[in-house]
């Protein structure tokens, strides 16, 4: 198992090769998720509970708070799966999870959960209301003061319907993102996210203010993040970025509040890992995405795919039906630097499915 690299130099990952790390899921909700149909990351009827059974099977490997894992209607399981198998295969050192606006709280023990007191996200074609400011600011304070023994951060997240609200915000903040964001389904259902898109954007003045445009259009995940990476260039923290289109949209908001203030970043220490089915993906492009940040970016898709596998389930992964989430890109990154084979991911994932 190995990766590809998409934009930067090999180097960074390669110096990260056997050392540790700790993971850190961001568990949000934006109530865009209500909207039918927008989404498929989890249960119909139960998407504000996709974060905290990720969350919860992916410290405990069971699901708490509803009866069965989160899948999807034609039956794709949570990424999760991914995550947590690469961790029972090749443990990171810690598993922490930042709450960031859950409806129900993961019915975790021992396990960090730092909880900074948000509400969820609303819904973008209403206006979404997020005190967008207060929870940069809370990201900037966060990142200038953790701390790790490890030698690495791996920044996570799960947020259903979060490739719409990351969409909603690169659209605000005026990049050019025509059918660069990805979908939880293999056939993008554009008119739906389209239609939501309008209702949101015609609200904003994209002229204005940017805390007030990402008030309006984006979730707690991202601008949370992108004050995490802000804050923590502070202490020089080596952070990957675990995930697809929505984590290029964390890095699109720090180069815009960067130009807003005419500051820079070394971004040095910085990387993002996504997938093979992000990085392949006829139907976005997270390269393009990346290519319009003012400063540079090491970014890295895994090779995984699930051709060794025979389950029903699994299959649907390489076809598109699922493409990211719970930080399984860079989990996957993570298992190619620590000697893991495919071989060995895809049986531990195929043992939660029994």
């Amino acid at each position: 198992m190995n990766f590809e690299t998409i934009l930067g130099k090999v180097d960074f990952l390669e110096f990260l090769r056997g050392k540790k790390a700790t993971f850190l899921l961001s568990a949000s909700v934006t109530k865009t998720c209500e909207i039918p149909n927008i989404s498929q990351a989890g249960i119909p009827g139960f998407l504000h509970l996709t974060p905290t059974l990720d969350a919860e099977f992916l410290c405990t490997k069971q699901v708490r708070s509803m009866p069965q894992i989160a899948q999807t209607p034609k039956g794709v399981p949570t990424p999760a799966l991914i995550t947590r198998a690469v961790h029972e295969l090749s443990a990171f050192s810690n598993i922490e999870i930042l709450n960031l606006g859950l409806e129900t709280l993961a019915q975790i023990s021992h396990f960090k959960i730092h909880d900074f007191d948000m509400k969820p996200s609303g819904r973008i074609d209403d206006g979404a209301k997020i005190p967008a400011m207060e929870i940069f600011q809370k990201g900037i304070e966060f990142g200038q003061s953790y701390e790790t023994n490890d030698d690495y951060v791996i920044l996570a997240e799960s947020i259903p319907a979060g490739t719409t609200t990351a969409n909603a915000t690169a659209l605000g903040l005026q990049y050019e993102c025509e059918g660069y964001f990805s979908s939880s389904f293999k056939d993008n259902p554009s008119d739906i996210k389209n239609s939501t898109l309008k209702d949101a954007l015609r609200r904003v003045n994209l002229q204005g203010d940017l805390f007030e445009i990402l008030s309006s259009l984006s979730d707690n995940m991202i601008i949370f993040n992108a004050g995490f990476i802000l804050g923590s260039r502070a202490n020089n923290l080596k952070v990957i970025l675990a995930g697809g289109t929505q984590m290029a949209a964390v890095l699109l908001v720090v180069n815009s509040i960067l130009r807003s203030m005419d500051g820079n970043i070394d971004s040095s220490n910085l990387a993002l890992c996504t997938t093979k089915w992000i990085s392949k993906d006829e139907n976005s492009n997270i390269k393009a995405l990346l290519e319009q940040l003012d400063f540079p970016i090491n970014a890295y898709a895994s090779d995984f795919d699930f051709a060794l596998s025979n389950h029903p389930a699994l299959k649907l992964y390489d076809q598109g039906e699922a493409k990211e989430g719970v930080g399984c890109g860079g989990a996957l990154c993570y298992a190619s630097i620590n000697g893991l084979t495919k071989e060995q991911v895809t049986k531990k994932v195929e043992s939660f499915l029994g």
